[in-house]
Formats: structure tokens, sequence, C-alpha cells
């Protein structure tokens, strides 16, 4: 297991499926030039991927008080950036279906934390920075896919057992994954981005997430800021956890903006994932 050996478990990952890439190209000249109309039939001419989008945003976690019923509903609701991340997510999950137990979370799990970090993000940042926050919820909820492809290069390894003990005991995570692969696993879902021809821009930031970039600029490193503090409060080893939400605080605070408000909305989120845990 090594920086190579990730290198060419994504090279040797398919296309994603043929919706996926239709649905893609209506982004090629950003969400705010998407067709509206064709996005709502490409989805709609996909069942499976249809109900999955429709199940994700029904999640209490996002905070609707009514059911959504509708691609078009969702589209209007959710605007078509979210959309993107919800049809990126899906792909990604029928072409990487690793065991996340190394990382000490079940499959299910896994994906709560995925729309966990996106709901923060809409939820805190839009008060901040609406438009930024539309554009950062998509990415939140795909940025942990790096772990998926790192998942693959453990279980190939049969170091499953050995990864899961010191990946809990680590003091620092990213200090640890780096030490087995040479890189962190959001660089990793930069390099997995990069190789599906995504958003351009997703795959600066986070590529910038974990190490100073050459190339970075004032706005990739505003919006790699942005993320370290949801990945803070949420990540495999601290799902809102007192300390990993005061922990984001201070970053928050440090960032200049008001830390209390953070602390509230990250309360109320982890109140609604706690609820709809005992409902399952």
């Amino acid at each position: 297991m090594n920086y190579n050996s990730l290198v060419n478990t994504i090279e040797s990952l398919p296309p994603l499926s043929n919706a996926a890439t239709m649905i893609q190209k209506l982004y090629e000249h950003g969400a705010a030039e998407v067709n509206i109309s064709k996005l709502v039939k490409l989805i709609e001419s996909d069942a499976v991927l249809t109900a999955n989008i429709l199940k994700m945003i029904n999640s209490p976690l996002y905070g609707f008080s009514r059911q959504i019923a509708s691609v078009a509903q969702a589209v209007t609701l959710f605007g078509t950036d979210m959309v993107y991340g919800l049809v990126i997510h899906y792909a990604i999950n029928e072409r990487m279906k690793a065991n996340t137990d190394m990382f000490g979370v079940s499959p299910t799990i896994f994906n709560d934390i995925c729309q966990l970090q996106s709901s923060l993000v809409t939820q805190w940042y839009s008060k901040i920075d609406t438009r930024q926050a539309q554009f950062l919820a998509p990415l939140a909820l795909i940025m942990e896919s790096g772990k998926l492809v790192m998942a693959e290069d453990i279980i190939k390894g049969d170091y499953i057992q050995d990864f899961k003990i010191q990946y809990q005991k680590a003091k620092d995570p990213l200090s640890y994954e780096d030490s087995i692969f040479g890189t962190s696993s959001y660089f990793v879902s930069g390099m997995l981005f990069e190789h599906w021809n995504l958003e351009p821009l997703y795959v600066e930031i986070l590529k910038a997430l974990d190490y100073e970039q050459e190339y970075t600029t004032n706005k990739v490193q505003s919006y790699a800021d942005t993320l370290a503090v949801i990945k803070t409060a949420i990540n495999p080893r601290e799902i809102l956890t007192k300390e990993s939400v005061l922990k984001a605080a201070r970053l928050v605070d440090n960032q200049g903006f008001d830390k209390d408000y953070f602390i509230s909305v990250a309360l109320r989120i982890k109140k609604a994932y706690i609820e709809n845990l005992k409902k399952r």
C-alpha cells in the first residue's frame, strides 16, 4: 500500500454511469447555466437514481418539514449545485462499494457522515455567504470519497484490522494516512474527481485542504478553510461530539465568524441526527 497503488486503483475505475455522465455534461458551463428541464428529465429517466435522490433529500438532516415528492421540486428547493452533488454521490456509491470498517464506521454511518457534512455547510455557512454555501454543500457530500479508494487498497493488502486499530489510536488521522499512503484521503478525493472529470474547482479545493499548494488562490483557500471546519466537526472518529464541535468552533473563530452561531447550528443538526437514529 502506497501512493502509487492508490493511483493504480483510481486509474482502474470505470467511468461513472451513463446517466451521471450525461448529467455531468449539462454542468460543463457551470451550475447557473444548466437547463433545468433537461436535468429533471435526465434524472427521471433513471428510476433508481430518482428514488435515491428523493430518499437523500427527504432525510431529516436537511431540515425540510414537508415531503419532497418530485425531482422538479427537489431542483427548485435545493438548486442545481446540490442536485449535482446528489447525482455524483449516488454514482460514486455505484462504482465503489468498499467496506469502511477500517475507519471505524459501517457503510451506513459513513453515508450519514457525508450527509451531515453537507447539511452543516448548508445550515451554517448560508448565513455567511449563501452562494459559497450552495457551491460547497455538494462538495461536502462527496469529499470523503477518497477514503473509499484507500479502503479498497487496505482490503487488497489484507491490512484491515491493523489499519483500524492504528487509525483509532492516532492523534492525527491525517498524519497516519500520510504515513501509510504518502497523502491524505481528501487529496485522494481530488485525484478521483480529476479521473472522472468532475468540477475542476472541487479538485483544487480538495488538494489544498490538507496540503499547501503553490497555485492556491485566496478563493480556493477560503473554500478549503470552510471545509476544514466541517471535517473537524464531523468525521469517522468524531460525529459532532462535544470536543469536535468545540475544535471546529475555534477554527470558525479564527476565521472571524460567529462561533456561538456555529455551535448552535451543529447542536441542532446533532439533535436531529440522534432522533433519526432512534427511528431506524
